[in-house]
């Protein structure tokens, strides 16, 4: 396996990041050419004999993460995603750790739980021993449908069986557990074989009637463990020491295991991580999803499945534990060609060297989340990496791409409008007319009035609208009845500036800007125009920023405030 460390990787294109791996001999020829083409897709045709009512086939990034090394080898990690920032962030977690050794992981021997149902038992506890005493003869039958598995020292291995308690009008639930090794499978069909076949057997020993007959997604006989440890001078980041880093991340993980509700977006972090190799690999990922949240809360609490604490040296320890019950051979990995390829460049050659690998991806995903959090905060990289997919949804490419980018960033509002605005400007088709400042603000539900801005007669006029409440009677005014009403202290600024021809109109923080709405665009387009006429500027060129610290609602219009009065606030509002 040639090194996971590929220095700025991400600074390439496409075409030559698969040249990087082709060279260093990750991709054969026949992979370099199909991804290279596009050929690796699945086709309609193929997707159609895979589920039902096929229209099309959905495509979703691969990207790998990189740096990763585990239980002292290399590994490139194919991961499908399409939320900014997951690979890269797990990419940068997994460069720090390795510098000390990287990951160890540990992965249990696999093993799925088939269930069986049985109702309507006379004696439960005398069934429960009857078919213990008979485990052997079970197993046999179970095996007899699979005997290549067998062959290969999977199958059938054990038989549990459990009282549940009573049943509503059935009597004493009684279930029985048939632990099943799939070897390098998911399993999930083997296992519901399994228990279709020893059903009646069970029905004639128990002396009741089998009702549900199918495998459990808690594979908690599939569990597998991550470690990492890292000094504390490697953590130091920006204006924070490294033992603020590692006593802010074991601060931010002691909330998760107190908290459920951020417990829950803790593990969600994780399977950012695990999900996008899963799917990569054509495993199960909703299974996955379902084991790992399943196995949080088996305590009867919902917990994180991470533990992040401090050694005696003063390193930053992490650790991960989740089931894990995922296959390498089957129909997906053979029927998907991308998956296939998927599977060459990671190069595992076991489900357990795999499981180890994602619970590996999973830790690092949720250091770089918490080091996030704990330090400037998640927000500033991950805009960065959603400028991205807006400047794609706006149609930049090609050169002007990065420079989208490049100023959606520096403008602070990661918007397709904007983009849009940004990609006209370097086309040519708008005047650049300077870079649109934004007042951010929480939103409150409220009814707004805004006075209209008057332009100055200099090239450059700046106008301030007020803002109100109406608390009750915001109908009524309109036939002239009373209402409730008082001031509030928000405002909303525009700035006019003239040009040559043309009114444009752009509400930063509306997330629209009325050239680029396609719903509201002929609307401000009129309404624009007419509060031109009104000011006898109709026909001259000019262009209104808006700047509004209030929310976007709907609500009756208001002029400039008059002067303050014995009757009227500070700003102008009328005291009722």
């Amino acid at each position: 396996m040639s090194s996971s460390r590929i220095p700025r990787f991400y600074q390439l294109s496409v075409e030559e990041r698969l040249r990087v791996l082709y060279e260093r001999g990750v991709l054969s020829d026949a992979d370099y050419r199909a991804l290279a083409t596009g050929t690796y897709i699945l086709d309609p045709g193929t997707a159609d004999r895979l589920t039902e009512n096929v229209i099309g086939v959905f495509s979703m990034p691969l990207g790998l993460g990189l740096n990763f090394q585990i239980n002292a080898r290399d590994y490139l990690v194919p991961m499908v995603v399409e939320e900014p920032s997951i690979i890269a962030a797990v990419s940068s977690a997994a460069r720090l750790v390795r510098r000390d050794g990287g990951f160890t992981s540990v992965a249990d021997e696999p093993m799925l739980i088939g269930q069986i149902q049985v109702v309507d038992v006379a004696d439960a506890a005398g069934a429960r021993q009857a078919l213990l005493a008979r485990k052997t003869e079970i197993l046999d039958l179970a095996n007899a449908q699979h005997p290549n598995m067998l062959a290969r020292g999977g199958g059938a291995k054990d038989v549990e069986v459990f009282l549940r308690g009573q049943t509503a009008a059935n009597g004493e639930l009684l279930v029985v557990h048939l632990i099943v090794d799939s070897r390098d499978a998911m399993g999930a069909n083997l296992a519901n074989t399994m228990c279709e076949a020893v059903a009646p057997l069970v029905e004639q020993i128990s002396g009741g009637r089998v009702f549900l007959r199918i495998l459990s997604n808690l594979t908690d006989r599939a569990m597998v463990r991550a470690r990492c440890v890292i000094p504390v001078a490697r953590l130091a980041s920006g204006d924070f020491s490294g033992d603020q880093v590692r006593d802010g991340i074991v601060l931010a993980a002691e909330f998760a295991a107190m908290d459920p509700y951020r417990a829950t977006t803790h593990n969600k972090g994780i399977m950012n991580g695990i999900d996008a190799v899963a799917i990569a690999t054509g495993n199960d990922w909703r299974a996955i999803e379902a084991a790992a949240h399943a196995y949080a809360a088996s305590s009867g609490h919902y917990a994180p499945l991470t533990r992040w604490t401090a050694d005696d040296a003063g390193n930053l320890v992490g650790e991960i534990e989740l089931p894990l019950k995922v296959g390498t051979v089957g129909g997906q990995v053979e029927s998907n060609p991308a998956v296939r390829i998927a599977h060459t460049i990671l190069g595992v050659s076991s489900a357990a060297e795999l499981a180890e690998v994602m619970a590996a991806v999973g830790l690092a995903q949720n250091f770089g989340a918490l080091k996030a959090l704990s330090t400037d905060g998640i927000q500033p990289g991950h805009m960065r990496l959603h400028a991205r997919s807006v400047a794609v949804a706006a149609g930049a490419t090609g050169a002007r791409f990065d420079e989208v980018v490049k100023r959606l960033v520096a403008s602070g509002d990661i918007k397709v409008w904007k983009a849009r605005h940004i990609l006209d400007v370097l086309e040519g088709r708008i005047a650049d007319t300077g870079s649109i400042r934004a007042i951010r603000t929480a939103s409150i539900p409220v009814q707004a009035a805004v006075a209209v801005p008057e332009p100055a007669p200099a090239e450059h006029g700046v106008s301030f609208g007020y803002g109100k409440i109406i608390l009750l009677g915001e109908h009524s005014v309109v036939y002239g009845r009373h209402a409730i009403a008082a001031p509030i202290g928000l405002t909303i600024r525009a700035e006019v500036t003239r040009q040559e021809y043309g009114t444009e109109l752009v509400i930063a923080r509306w997330d629209t800007d009325a050239a680029y709405d396609p719903i509201g665009a002929g609307l401000a387009e009129r309404v624009t125009a007419h509060i031109a006429e009104r000011l006898g500027l109709a026909g001259k060129g000019m262009r209104v920023d808006v700047f509004p610290h209030l929310p976007r609602a709907t609500g009756l219009g208001g002029a400039d405030p008059p002067p303050p009065g014995p009757e009227r606030d500070a700003r102008g509002a009328k005291i009722v």
